[in-house]
């Protein structure tokens, strides 16, 4: 049953592009919709897909084991509700043309490339997904074929063909010595020779080159562009859920379930998530697009999972993906809210914003909610997985890491401070006095997110004493 996450999008995607033209431009958006929607109520309630011994006969007709666990539910989860938000976006940024059915097609190869990297328990055919959703992502970059959007894919593409290379180097590194690609075969083989030069150096390999899938500093440079040149609807789903996709739970699946904590990879795990959470927060500060600003501020959150990772502590481990969960809502929420300003103000800038809460007031007060949750202010959500990661790097002895992301956190505050008093306070600018709040469907994603942002935030205490108490080692740690 759970191949079945996989294979429906993917030929639903071949259908819908089959010669019946009347029927598919029908079908494509109620069909999206159902499968992305169907994704994210079924992690919520995994009882109603009836996962039978009948449906394991399907998964083990399939040449790649699959397996789902805490962890693939939260990414499948995001996957669902992003993808959803995605969608609606583009009612109002892609065309009802053939333009819209290509976006519609694109976003299901994804879904089925993401749900393959979050399922799959073998190295060689993670890398496969991963390439999918590498190639899914060049496609929609570049989508409305601007000289700007054709240059921050060409960017992508450039640094997505070097992390491939990196990957498929350390997969045959990896096989020379353990004879098997899949995840328990490459644990034992690595816990059976430790201290083999070609192991760790096909661990370092891979390591960088799933930093560079994430847009970890320094290798971020294709990042604030494809962000920001991107559509909408992209920018949401790059932010929200493909990056942390391919890189971060990437990163976390390999460094817990399959290559283990050890001291020279807890270093270089802090070192690159002290980097990015630091100055990428440093460099958002002095953004003024409103794109740019959210794209940097995502590299300094990312920042903050990868210090969780190398804190190398359960608590931390469970730090980084309530965070990972976390980013993807907030940020989505952010973009969204990025995309309902442009739709009305027509501009970016936030310097020559003014006023725009009287104006679109579910607009401003969404943008707060996601803001503060960013910053980690009580009791949004963002607060307990950032309070989680620093208390992991303090009770670790990383103290000065802690005090970093500390720090990193009081900056995140304060650009974000920045801009909901141009964006949104002071008197309304007169080019502006016409504006109104913007479109339900663009709206729809933005309040939904807050309300879950809110409600995981005052419900956490409760979630602790309840679940993540009772589940120990729900994480693989």
């Amino acid at each position: 049953m759970v191949s079945l996450l996989i294979l429906v999008p993917f030929f639903a995607a071949i259908f819908l592009n089959a010669p019946l033209k009347a029927l598919r431009e029908k079908l494509a958006f109620g069909a999206a919709l159902v499968l992305f929607l169907g994704q994210m109520l079924l992690m919520i309630f995994p009882k109603a897909g009836s996962w039978t011994a009948h449906a394991a006969v399907l998964d083990n007709l399939l040449r790649f084991p699959l397996k789902m666990d805490a962890l693939s539910t939260v990414l499948l989860f995001c996957i669902g509700a992003v993808l959803s938000a995605a969608l609606l976006l583009s009612l109002r940024a892609i065309p009802q043309d053939d333009r819209r059915l290509n976006f519609i097609s694109v976003l299901l190869l994804m879904q089925a490339g993401m749900n393959g990297v979050v399922l799959v328990a073998d190295l060689f055919s993670l890398y496969v997904f991963l390439e999918i959703v590498a190639v899914s992502s060049f496609i929609l970059i570049a989508f409305d074929k601007h000289i700007h959007a054709f240059e921050a894919a060409f960017k992508y593409l450039v640094m997505s063909v070097v992390a491939s290379a990196l990957m498929l180097s350390s997969i045959a590194m990896i096989l020379l010595v353990s004879g098997d690609t899949s995840f328990p075969g490459i644990s034992a083989a690595l816990q059976g020779s430790p201290d083999s030069l070609l192991i760790a150096s096909a661990v370092g390999i891979f390591i960088c080159a799933a930093f560079i899938k994430s847009g970890l500093m320094p290798f971020h440079g294709w990042l604030p562009d494809a962000y920001s040149a991107a559509p909408a609807p992209v920018s949401v789903l790059l932010a929200g859920v493909v990056t942390k996709t391919v890189g971060i739970y990437t990163l976390l699946r390999i460094v817990v379930f399959v290559f283990g904590f050890t001291l020279p990879l807890k270093n270089i795990l802090l070192i690159v998530g002290a980097l990015s959470a630091l100055a990428g927060a440093l460099a958002a500060l002095a953004q003024t697009d409103f794109k740019r600003m959210l794209a940097y501020s995502s590299i300094s959150q990312m920042g903050y999972i990868i210090l969780g990772l190398g804190s190398g502590t359960p608590l931390g481990v469970l730090g980084a993906v309530f965070h990972l969960f976390n980013h993807a809502i907030f940020k989505s929420l952010l973009f969204s809210n990025s995309a309902a300003i442009e739709s009305r103000a027509g501009i970016r800038n936030i310097q020559e914003m003014s006023g725009l809460g009287s104006r679109m007031p579910w607009t401003a007060l969404t943008c707060a909610v996601g803001s503060l949750s960013t910053a980690g202010m009580p009791p949004l959500a963002g607060f307990w997985s950032k309070l989680l990661i620093i208390i992991a790097l303090w009770m670790s002895g990383n103290y000065a890491y802690a005090v970093i992301a500390i720090l990193a956190s009081l900056l995140t505050l304060a650009y974000f401070l920045y801009l909901q008093r141009n964006v949104f306070f002071g008197k309304a600018k007169e080019a502006f006095n016409k504006i109104e709040e913007a479109e339900f469907v663009i709206l729809l994603p933005a309040v939904v997110f807050s309300a879950i942002t809110f409600v995981v935030g005052v419900a956490f205490p409760w979630i602790w004493n309840t679940l993540l108490l009772r589940l120990p080692g729900i994480f693989g740690v």
